[in-house]
């Protein structure tokens, strides 16, 4: 391959790195590598040679990774000092009421607060709700301060004052104090400038928790590339954002690699023309679950990262632990899927690397949907079939059941598991999952999509173009953009249009500063703002289009046409903005243009026919066929299963398949 000129999307996941690469004259390649190394260079540089590249040949590099979440499960986190507002220093260890098991009395309530008492520190100052100063901090407690926290000997400090949100002055105040004696300072008025005292308190901790790690991370992966390599990361909102932002926010990569699998499917939905997508992407590890409507990411306000509330914006995935890789095991309850995973290594016990215990890919294989000898790639992996029988076999002996029951229950409790996720996006959002088309990628997703499909009611399924690598495609396609929410609290019956355009223009100045220094013009950044309105006292709040900022009418008309559409009905009781959320976006080498993938030939004639166990069907003999040669327009019946080099896509008896021109496959689910 040439010097120069390659863009390349890499997505390192908890089981496989998945790569994307794109030509200057539109060629594509594409690989996975299993994620076996910590080193994050060492990982990339294995993925490039995947594909027959080398640095030299790459000018723009955008990189998703799960490193940010898998540090804040794992407890991988940098000691804190908290610096709060005289009388608050204990917010973190009160927290909410809501038990984490609230039918286990012998579980503890809560988790352990992140920072312990001793570190938990005062600052004599307090704000109003509106942001006046009640009481300034003089220079005799704000030294008192530097001295206590310096004594606690951090490695990042936190700070978070009451109603800070309103006024970040003190907060500057005491972070310009203390950035002359420590590198890693969070501000909970830059971090998440919300109301809910607790939720930001923790999401502050959080980030300084993750601060020392994260900038070592990209200070090793900015210098480790050549200078002529442009890197930037995918944020938990879908966009791409540079590292140097990162390093000061790196909470805005906790959602990274799912968000930009999320974005992909945008895309792919709006060039199908599909009004309500649902994003299902099954990897090794984890099912990944979201919804797409109208062609719009869903973001979420708050969500919960290990045992921390977070509030910040992000892509609304809900995940659980059911991937190819999740382990099967007989308890006094029964058969049980995940969460526990065999990972890449030693992984499934098919894959020959030592594994012993029967996964859900395990299953597959013994059902016939993946086929005995396959090579999943370059990764070096055969698929036995002998080793899932003996691994599959000692949970159908634990059960006392056959080979194939065992198999087929392992593959219907997955499936149950993932249509768990899905009804937390669809029904607890108010929106019928049989009006969706589920969008189905990562290395297990177009397995089960359809017989996934099938017991939720869903006539569509669209297994996209680069299904197997598609989160890494969302990283290639993804767009410069920045996002943040402020609480604003403005009633209806008290609305200050000036208030709102100022507070609009402030987050938006802030959010573009990044785009603008990185060489984008003012002309080229566009971006929306959402309010989130409620009715005086609810909880939560619904998200509405802000687009005329004076207008009250429009916003309440908009608010309660969402309102009714959600809950079932909407009434003339007063209502509020309860926060705005602003995003500046700017167009990067490749926004929202998903490429097509050419098909090598028009084939379609099966390369096998083996026997395939289904549902109600039994074992039937089934065609398989290469992906890459299904030409534009393409029909195929199920039974069938359709494999490229590291995905397989089944096809049950009464599904129909159409391949498009792009190289998605959709499919008519039938009965």
């Amino acid at each position: 391959m040439e010097r120069g000129g390659w863009r390349v999307g890499i997505d390192v996941g908890g089981t496989f790195t998945d790569i994307v690469a794109r030509s200057g004259d539109g060629r594509i390649a594409s690989a996975k590598a299993t994620t076996d190394t910590d080193d994050a260079l060492a990982a990339l540089r294995q993925c490039l040679q995947a594909v027959g590249l080398d640095w030299d040949m790459v000018s723009d590099l955008t990189h998703g990774t799960t490193r940010i979440t898998n540090a804040i499960v794992e407890g991988r986190l940098a000691r804190v000092t908290l610096v709060a507002t005289e009388g608050f220093a204990d917010i973190l260890e009160i927290g909410r009421q809501n038990r984490r098991e609230l039918y286990s009395l012998s579980a503890p309530p809560k988790a352990q607060p992140m920072v312990p008492r001793d570190r938990r520190l005062e600052l004599a100052e307090r704000l109003g709700p509106g942001g006046e100063v009640i009481t300034a901090p003089d220079d005799t407690n704000l030294a008192g301060t530097l001295e206590a926290v310096a004594a606690t000997a951090p490695e990042a400090v936190a700070v978070a004052l009451l109603h800070a949100y309103a006024n970040g002055d003190h907060e500057t105040l005491i972070g310009e104090a203390l950035a002359r004696d420590h590198r890693f300072v969070a501000l909970s008025h830059e971090i998440s400038p919300e109301a809910r005292e607790y939720e930001r308190t923790a999401t502050t901790v959080l980030s300084a928790a993750l601060m020392p790690s994260t900038d070592a991370y990209l200070d090793r992966l900015v210098s480790g590339l050549p200078d002529h390599v442009s890197l930037h990361l995918v944020q938990s909102n879908g966009g791409m954002a540079s590292a140097p932002a990162m390093a000061a926010r790196p909470l805005g990569l906790a959602m990274s690699g799912p968000a930009a699998g999320v974005a992909a499917v945008a895309g792919v939905a709006r060039d199908l023309g599909i009004d309500l997508a649902l994003a299902f992407d099954m990897g090794g590890t984890t099912t990944d679950v979201s919804l797409v409507a109208d062609g719009h990411v869903g973001i979420t306000a708050q969500r919960a990262v290990g045992d921390v509330p977070v509030r910040q914006p992000m892509v609304d995935v809900r995940s659980v632990g059911a991937g190819g890789g999740s382990i099967a095991t007989v308890e006094a309850g029964g058969l049980s899927v995940g969460p526990a995973s065999a990972g890449a290594n030693p992984g499934p016990a098919a894959y020959g690397r030592g594994g012993e215990r029967a996964t859900v890919t395990d299953a597959n294989i013994v059902l016939g949907y993946l086929a005995d000898g396959a090579e999943l790639g370059a990764g070096g992996v055969t698929l036995d079939r002998a080793a899932a029988e003996v691994a599959v076999g000692r949970i159908a002996a634990a059960l006392e059941v056959s080979l194939e029951d065992a198999a087929l229950g392992i593959h219907r409790i997955a499936n149950a598991a993932m249509a768990r996720a899905v009804a937390t996006v669809t029904v607890e959002r108010g929106v019928d999952a049989r009006d969706a088309c589920l969008m189905a990628y990562g290395g297990a997703g177009p397995i089960h999509a359809v017989l996934l499909a099938r017991e939720m009611g869903i006539s569509e399924v669209v297994v996209p173009r680069l299904s197997s690598v598609f989160s890494a495609l969302g990283c290639l396609v993804a767009r410069p953009s920045y996002q943040q929410q402020r609480s604003i609290r403005m009633a209806a019956d008290a609305w200050c249009a000036e208030t709102l355009c100022q507070t609009v223009e402030e987050l938006r100045a802030g959010l573009a500063a990044p785009l603008l220094a990185a060489g984008h013009t003012e002309a080229a950044l566009s971006g929306d703002v959402v309010a989130l309105v409620r009715y005086a006292g609810q909880s939560y709040a619904v998200e509405t289009p802000l687009d005329a900022l004076a207008d009250r009418q429009v916003l309440g008309t908009a608010f309660l046409e969402r309102h009714e559409k959600l809950y079932g009905f909407a009434t003339d009781e007063v209502w509020e903005i309860e926060a705005l959320r602003v995003t500046v976006a700017a167009q990067g080498p490749a926004s929202g243009s998903l490429p097509a993938i050419a098909v090598t030939s028009g084939s379609t004639e099966p390369t096998a026919i083996t026997p395939c166990l289904f549902p109600d069907a039994g074992l039937v003999a089934t065609p398989r066929y290469r992906r890459e040669t299904l030409a534009p327009g393409t029909r195929l019946a199920g039974p069938a299963v359709i494999e490229d080099i590291w995905s397989t896509v089944v096809l049950p008896p009464g599904a129909t398949l159409e391949a498009t021109t792009a190289g998605d496959l959709r499919i008519e689910v039938g009965s």
